[in-house]
This record gives structure tokens, sequence and C-alpha cells, in this order.
């Protein structure tokens, strides 16, 4: 084809039902070359051009950025990457979108006298939420020194999976737990309660074996059995004596028992956990509380 049997811009645009800025914008971005000049120096287009139009329009209409439809055009393999990332972003646009939708709903069913302070606690928190914070309250929690692998695995097993379509119960318990992590807390040098430090000696030994203690007694909360002496509790409490360097004996338990009742306490935590994840899976806060318990009633059998 000469360049005057060709198309021209307008040509082009009516062919492919667009307007001629659309043809001259993407033309100017060097995503729709030209086949040649016209006599007079006009721009001309074969064939082609209008199916590199239709796939820049099926691109677009997915809300590709131009920018991604360039690496599209240039490299034919990166389609599946830019998939995956616009995937990305609209699923955490979609997650925003639901929060919003139940912090809305919060504010629409509670009583004026609720309204203020609740509306505080949500714009309080970033959408979607980060749970930055709260890993960053366990980081100041933890006793200093333990081994990066031990910190990121409590970090983990203590920092809840948000809900994707949350309920306003849901949106409401996060902010309060975002309120409770980031809320200075008055006699404590970094703004957060003091470390947990029972059992004292060895903190990577102690909390190598609480996280042992509670995947053991999980599943009897998980059944809704009662706390009870047995391998869990045994565990529970062989943490703190190897941290110690010292026997598991009765007068031991008795001192751990003891100790543990005079432990800093963040039951306010596990709480709105719990109601943030509404999972049937027991938080460590509740774990704890159980082994404790369990360790109470084996000392009051055998006191008895």
């Amino acid at each position: 084809m000469s360049p005057d049997s060709m198309w021209s811009i307008g040509e082009l645009a009516e062919r492919a039902g667009v307007t001629v800025k659309t043809v001259r914008f993407y033309s100017d971005r060097g995503l729709l070359p030209e086949a040649a000049r016209s006599s007079g120096g006009h721009r001309r287009y074969g064939p082609d051009a209008l199916d590199r139009l239709h796939l820049i329009r099926s691109l677009r209409t997915l809300d590709l950025p131009v920018p991604d439809v360039e690496r599209v055009l240039d490299r034919d393999d990166t389609l599946e990457d830019v998939v995956a990332g616009r995937l990305r972003q609209v699923g955490s646009r979609l997650t925003a979108l639901r929060w919003q939708e139940a912090a809305l709903r919060l504010l629409q069913d509670c009583g004026p006298e609720e309204r203020a302070a609740r509306l505080r606690l949500i714009g309080a928190v970033s959408v979607p939420p980060s749970t930055a914070p709260l890993a960053g309250f366990w980081r100041r929690w933890l006793p200093p020194r333990l081994p990066a692998r031990l910190v990121s695995a409590i970090v983990e097993h203590s920092v809840p999976q948000l809900p994707e379509s949350p309920t306003p119960a849901q949106v409401l318990a996060f902010t309060r737990l975002h309120a409770f992590v980031t809320a200075p807390c008055p006699g404590t040098g970094n703004g957060q309660p003091a470390a947990h430090r029972a059992g004292g000696g060895s903190p990577a030994v102690l909390y190598d074996g609480l996280v042992e203690a509670y995947a053991l007694a999980a599943p009897h909360l998980r059944a809704g059995r009662p706390p009870r002496a047995g391998e869990a509790l045994d565990c529970f409490v062989s943490a703190y004596a190897r941290s110690c360097d010292t026997r598991d004996t009765p007068g031991f338990r008795r001192g751990l028992s003891g100790q543990l009742a005079a432990d800093p306490r963040i039951d306010r935590y596990w709480d709105l956990t719990a109601e943030v994840t509404a999972s049937p899976d027991p938080t460590p806060g509740v774990t704890h509380d159980w082994l404790r318990t369990a360790l109470d009633d084996q000392l009051a059998g055998t006191a008895g």
C-alpha cells in the first residue's frame, strides 16, 4: 500500500470507533506507530494499526494505566505480570471499600452520643487498615535480644489476620485495638507496658517453650475442654524451669503460680483480637490463661 492509499488519522479513528484525539494521543506516546506519511506530511496507518488500537482499548477497558499498556505492547510476556499486579491493586481497593462501608454502617447504626467517639477511633486508622502498629506493640513488649526468628513467630501468632469483608463490630474492635496499642502507658519508659519477664533467665528458651505449649493446648481449647493437667501444662511449666536453668518440682510450680499471677496483663488486647478475627482458634492470651488455670487447679488439688 502506498502512503496515500493508507488510512488517515480520521479514517482510523472512525474504523476503531474512537475520537481523533484518542488516536493522536496514543500515536504521540509511541503506542500506535504510523506506517508512513502522505505526500502532504500527514500521518497514515495500515491495518496493523487498527489491531493494535483494539488491543490498547481492551487493556484500557481493564483500567490499566498507560505505562502498563506500554509494557505489554513492548513485551508480550509481561501481560501476565501486569494483570497480576492490577489484580492486587483492585483487591486492595475492594478491601478498602468494604472497610469503609462497614465503618459507615458503624456510624449509621449508633446513637448520636456515641458517634463522635467512634468517628475519632475510625479517623485514627488508615484504610485499608494496617497491622504495623500492632506488630510494633509486640516488638516493644517482648524482652530484648530475642532471636529474630522467634520474634517473627510470636508477632505472627499475636497479630490478628484482618477480615477482607469486616462487619461493623469488627471495624469497631480493630479501631479500639489500634487505640490500645498506640496509647501511651504512664510509668513506662517506652510508652507501652513493661516487657513480660516472668521466669527470668533466658527469654529465648522461655518463649520457645511457650510457643510449643500453646500449640499443645490449642486442641483442648478448640474442643471446649476445661483446664487440665497433661502434656501441655508440663511443657508450659518446663519452659519456665528451663529458662531459669532449674528443675520442674512441686516447689517450683508453686512459685511459678504466684509469679504468673503478678505478671503484667494485656487482657484487653486479646479480647479485642478475638472480636476482630471472630475465629474459633484460641488467641495466645486465652491459651496462656487456660494453662495458668490448669496449673492453679493442679496445685489446689495437690494441696487438698
